[in-house]
């Protein structure tokens, strides 16, 4: 495998209204994990994502989705428990207000051997989340066992929820993780205040550099991604976006294409450059699988192709 991404796909359910007078919802299927897998398949990586499903119709069809986007879904395999959902309207002030159904959810009881008997050790790029590590004692268990145990690059997205974790558990899961990473990528304020104790982008990427991380992408939304790569910093500016219509998943559009790109032999700044793209197109779509960028489109809207091994 190219990419391969351990985590809980949810179901969606979304509505163009407040949560409190929404009364349609449109079903479709997200979650960090699975907006990371779908964005690198389509971004030309061999992909597969691994996972437990509830054994429901829900599971069934997130499958079949999984699936018709590209990602090899061998290793979602039925568990006991739900398949996880979330609810999620729009508010006046042009918010989304997010209701999460996860709880004792089949993903949740991920464990370390479930990570074993996936190719996660052998794949080029093994993407993992603080959102999944934060799900369980046996997620953060996966989590620090699959980072350890692979041979290719690991991707670290830090994806901090205060809904899930404590500042304190989550900064020790970044701590053991990531002196096994290849990359960490944190967004600021909102993940480096929790777990680094700074908004600052340099000295978030000094801090999470410290904790053993070799390089370091520190995402700031509009203002694009301060990459430090070893002692080199580079400022990567955001890719304008041509339509937005939702920005839900746009970090995860970005770490997908970013892995794709690292699959293929890309330099750091140029898959992190990829990803900027990524996720600008992705603004287009609703919902984080809503819209996702072919690698023809990523190159194209770079203006300049990115060769790789």
């Amino acid at each position: 495998m190219d990419v391969v991404v351990a985590g809980e796909p949810l179901v969606e359910f979304s509505a163009d209204h407040p949560l409190t007078e929404a009364e349609t919802f449109r079903l479709s299927f997200s979650g960090d994990a699975l907006n990371v897998a779908v964005a690198a398949a389509a971004a030309g990586a061999r992909t597969a994502l691994v996972s437990r499903l509830g054994d429901d119709e829900f599971g069934e069809r997130l499958i079949r989705f999984a699936a018709g986007h590209g990602v090899d879904t061998r290793w979602l395999t039925p568990g006991t428990g739900p398949t996880g959902a979330y609810v999620v309207g729009a508010d006046p002030s042009g918010e989304r207000a997010f209701a999460y159904l996860r709880q004792g959810s089949a993903a949740s009881r991920l464990t370390p051997a479930d990570l074993t008997d996936s190719p996660a050790a052998l794949a080029r790029v093994l993407v993992l989340s603080g959102i999944t590590a934060a799900l369980s004692e046996s997620c953060d268990q996966a989590v620090r066992s699959a980072s350890a145990n692979a041979t290719g690059q690991v991707v670290y997205d830090a994806n901090f929820r205060a809904r899930l974790t404590a500042p304190e558990a989550a900064a020790a899961t970044l701590r053991a993780v990531a002196p096994h990473t290849a990359i960490v990528k944190i967004s600021a304020p909102a993940d480096s205040m929790a777990l680094v104790g700074t908004a600052d982008p340099v000295e978030t990427a000094r801090r999470v550099r410290d904790l053993g991380a070799p390089s370091v992408a520190v995402t700031l939304g509009a203002d694009g991604v301060l990459l430090a790569e070893g002692e080199v910093f580079h400022e990567i500016p955001a890719v304008p976006a041509r339509l937005v219509v939702d920005q839900t998943g746009a970090g995860d559009n970005f770490t997908g294409a970013m892995a794709a790109w690292l699959a293929r032999g890309a330099s750091l700044p140029d898959a992190v450059r990829a990803g900027t793209a990524a996720a600008s197109l992705s603004l287009a779509g609703r919902g984080g699988t809503g819209r996702v960028a072919a690698a023809a489109e990523i190159e194209d809207l770079l203006g300049d192709p990115v060769s790789g091994g």
